[in-house]
């Protein structure tokens, strides 16, 4: 492994919506020296919500980087959003990431969008460490937050740390590893006193000892031979295992704290540098053009230039594009090759960003996380390498940052005049900042339709527009982004046939299309054969099917989860075109999939209510009353978590219903699970509307 890399984390810190990663950031930042104040979300003076709306609300919108160092480490962290609408946030972070801290709430646990986190993290092949937070809290409880940990994200924890004492007398924790205790004053910058672990927690504390050396030994043949022989393994011999099955997934590593009162920060950080991987240490994956998905090597400095755009910020000052640098280096006024478009792009300023301040860097190198300014057409997602022969001749393409689908849509119309003309250029650099997002005309009404994860995401857009493009905008009530599907296989041939005066028009098209299981999106294969349709008119056939997919059959929505094949076709030496053959594949898909059993999806989201017990009843009755289905109902802490799918439809104004039949007790979240059949009360609505 390249020696520079060793002391370099790039690191995230995820969890669900208010279990406190923002806190636990600013805590990091003012341990390490990086901040000499500590920043309070509720204060709105953080370092890392900077931007006004974050401030205002209270929330993480958009991820933010910064670098600090401990004990000769330097750490890149990034803070993510909780909020399920911010997800494309966690999801481009977490490709880019080494390692991970996922940030429980001690008293609610597992919660949703962490499950969701996790399996990203999973996906990406992220290590992770469990901080277990708000130990002060009324309600917390350590051990019941293990035991989800192993229940709902089938991992198994290794505890590194016991609590002592708990809710309001929560004041340190026990080192299982090193075997003592370690005690805060809960003042910020107070430093942890050593001390004997109390007496009333060595037998638990012996248990758990036990079995962290257990798990720690197994893989290690020369360890476990020497444990069975009563011989201890060292602190060291202990934290080498710990990193080696941290890193191979074995297990995840969980620790105990309280931020808010500076608890349990300084144990974290040792963790970060001795059990999260180095850039060297992990593979990345390559989705090469040619040869597939394959794993590249260890970081090199001195190889051919990888890195991959994961983040496009636009201000007033032009665009910035985040970057990860897998191999090789990067340096102010390179020339790179974009190879997801082919195209060469010049950098012009390289930077190293600590939140909204940003440090010049004439240099990057394998492993570091920075910005680039210069960059006018690289978009989240696509790799940039080096500008030689041997890149053009075999382009390296990383591995994709998968963009969700949106569920929910706005209608959008500028005020006046001067709007409409800055409302487009705005709107391009907002998708181009935040791909989950969609901008679309409604071919009907000729209004601008913007689309997206919730309702959260999109009312944070529109004050974007007016906020930070002075774009003054009137939108419509928020709307279902409503899909349609076929269920039956159908076959046509359409001729398209035009002659007035002049080259006419002639294009003859069969084709048959099939549905495909929900979620596979839409496919086309080309399957005639003996020149019966000349190879360039056969893209005009695909853009043709997917202009008639996007209008829908039924009710206007986009036709999805299908596979259309051109069968055959004729052809007219004079009068074919790709115009032609475009419009005969519009006209034959609509009449093949009025045929095909045309249905119209909705989506259903997972929602997750917690509630105190004596309100259970009337929860349940509502969500009943909403199309939804309840799938479980665990106990959580003194509440119950009442899990159920509702159709998005049933969802809108539910958090001021929740609160008027549970006294303002009761709090839910929900995120999209899936698309199922509209019943057919809701088209008959749609067709109406």
């Amino acid at each position: 492994m390249n020696t520079n890399t060793k002391k370099l984390r790039n690191i995230g810190i995820i969890a669900h919506v208010d279990a406190g990663k923002t806190t636990t950031t600013e805590r990091i930042l003012f341990y390490t020296g990086a901040n000499h104040r500590v920043g309070e979300v509720h204060d709105g003076n953080t370092t890392m919500n900077f931007d006004p709306q974050e401030r205002a609300r209270g929330i993480t919108i958009n991820s933010a980087a910064t670098t600090v160092f401990w004990h000769g480490t330097q750490i890149n962290v990034i803070d993510t959003p909780g909020h399920i609408d911010f997800n494309i946030e966690v999801n481009r972070s977490l490709r880019v990431l080494d390692g991970a801290v996922v940030v429980f709430d001690g008293v609610a646990g597992v919660e949703p969008q962490t499950e969701t986190n996790w399996r990203l993290a999973d996906k990406y092949h992220v290590p992770r460490l469990a901080f277990i937070n708000k130990l002060d809290r009324v309600g917390a409880d350590y051990l019941r937050v293990v035991q989800m940990l192993q229940e709902r994200l089938g991992v198994r924890p290794l505890v590194l740390q016991l609590p002592i004492g708990a809710e309001d007398t929560f004041r340190g924790v026990v080192d299982l590893v090193e075997q003592r205790a370690l005690l805060w004053s809960g003042v910020a910058g107070d430093p942890v006193q050593m001390a004997a672990i109390p007496v009333d927690l060595r037998e638990q504390a012996a248990v758990f000892r036990a079995r962290l050396v257990e798990a720690v030994v197994e893989p290690d043949d020369a360890l476990l031979q020497a444990w069975l022989n009563d011989d201890e393994p060292s602190a060291d011999a202990l934290r080498a295992g710990i990193r080696q099955g941290t890193l191979a997934g074995a297990f995840v590593p969980v620790l105990a704290g309280a931020a808010f009162k500076n608890r349990g920060i300084e144990p974290l950080l040792d963790a970060v540098v001795a059990y999260l991987p180095a850039p060297g240490e992990v593979t990345w994956q390559e989705a090469s053009k040619e040869k597939g998905d394959a794993t590249q090597p260890e970081a090199d400095p001195d190889g051919s230039l990888a890195a991959l755009a994961f983040k496009v910020v636009t201000d007033d000052h032009g665009t910035m594009t985040f970057v990860r640098v897998y191999r090789g280096r990067l340096r102010a006024g390179d020339t790179v090759l974009n190879t997801s478009t082919g195209k060469t792009e010049r950098v012009s300023r390289l930077y190293e960003v600590h939140a909204d301040k940003h440090e010049e860097r004439a240099l990057l190198e394998a492993g570091d996380i920075a910005a680039i300014v210069g960059l006018k057409d690289t978009l989240t997602g696509q790799t940039l390498t080096a500008n030689g022969a041997a890149d053009r001749a075999h382009p390296l393409v990383l591995e994709q940052i998968t963009i969700p689908e949106p569920v929910i849509d706005v209608a959008i119309e500028p005020k006046t005049q001067a709007d409409q003309q800055l409302l487009g250029k705005a709107l391009h650099a907002l998708v181009k900042e935040d791909p989950s997002l969609r901008v679309r005309q409604d071919a009907e009404s000729g209004q601008t339709i913007l689309s997206g994860m919730g309702e959260l995401q999109l009312e944070v857009t529109v004050e974007k527009l007016r906020a930070k493009h002075h774009v003054n905008v009137g939108v419509g009530r928020p709307q279902v982004a409503y899909r349609e599907t076929i269920t039956k296989v159908a076959e046509v041939t359409h001729l398209h046939k035009k002659q007035s005066g002049g080259p006419g028009q002639f294009a003859q098209v069969s084709l048959r299309i099939a549905p495909l299981t929900r979620g596979e999106g839409v496919r086309f294969a080309n399957a005639s054969v003996g020149g019966a349709i000349p190879r360039e008119y056969v893209p005009a056939v695909e853009a043709g099917v997917r202009r008639a997919a996007e209008a829908g059959v039924v009710a206007g929505f986009a036709l999805v989860d299908f596979e259309a094949t051109l069968l055959d076709g004729a052809f007219h030496e004079r009068d074919s075109s790709t115009l032609a053959f475009e419009l005969a594949a519009v006209a034959a898909f609509r009449e093949a999939a009025a045929h095909a059993g045309a249905q119209v999806l909705e989506p259903v989201m997972a929602v997750e209510v917690i509630t105190p017990v004596d309100y259970l009843g009337d929860v349940i009755g509502d969500l009943h009353r909403r199309r939804g289905s309840v799938r479980g109902q665990p106990p959580r802490g003194n509440a119950v978590a009442v899990d159920a799918n509702v159709p998005l439809k049933e969802m809108f104004g539910y958090i001021g219903h929740l609160r008027t039949i549970s006294s303002g007790r009761a709090q839910y979240s929900m995120q999209f699970d899936h698309y199922a059949v509209a019943p057919s009360s809701v088209t008959a609505d749609l067709l109406a509307a």
